[in-house]
């Protein structure tokens, strides 16, 4: 049986782009405590599964490892915006296709210790090419590889992205 919990306060301590942080006070039974809180609207993952039997990743810099990775196509979810809506924005975004096909595949919270944000994994199919519409600050190149290959990368160590881990072992489980 769990002891009545009780949030004392909850301070926003940074306001960023990206997240915010807070700080909440929190009070379980007789034993109080504070926790730093990262919000985060949420996240689309899409795999674009080409008909070939390739999906489409894309290799991008990421400051925080100093290296450049290997990741299926993802993105932070507008305000309000579904996840769903936001999978079809970030797939012709960053991969320049439409999907005539989206198929949940799991949501998860990736750190939640910490951190709000919840993780949408969507399978994209039956697509058709429309163009990428990168953001400013979008420095990506796309990599099509056959699903079997990623699914080799995901357990060998050459791809090191949880998110794209994730969604290519559970691609490459439906998929055959």
């Amino acid at each position: 049986m769990h002891s009545p919990l009780e949030i004392l306060s909850s301070d926003t301590i940074y306001k960023g782009k990206v997240f915010n942080v807070r700080l909440d006070k929190i009070r379980e039974g007789v034993i109080q405590y504070e926790r730093e809180i990262v919000e985060h609207r949420g996240s689309a993952v899409i795999v674009p599964l080409f008909s070939d039997g390739t999906i489409a990743m894309v290799r991008q810099y990421r400051h925080a490892t100093g290296k450049y990775l290997l990741e299926i196509p993802a993105g932070m979810l507008e305000a309000g915006e579904e996840p769903l809506e936001g999978a079809r924005r970030e797939l012709e975004e960053e991969i320049g296709v439409t999907a005539g096909r989206m198929e949940p595949l799991a949501a998860f919270y990736i750190s939640p210790g910490f951190l709000t944000e919840k993780m949408n994994v969507f399978l994209a199919t039956e697509l058709t090419v429309t163009g990428q519409k990168l953001e400013e600050d979008e420095l990506l190149t796309i990599e099509r590889i056959p699903l079997d290959e990623a699914t080799q990368m995901a357990t060998d160590g050459r791809i090191e992205d949880a998110k794209s881990i994730v969604a290519i072992l559970l691609t490459q489980k439906i998929a055959v």
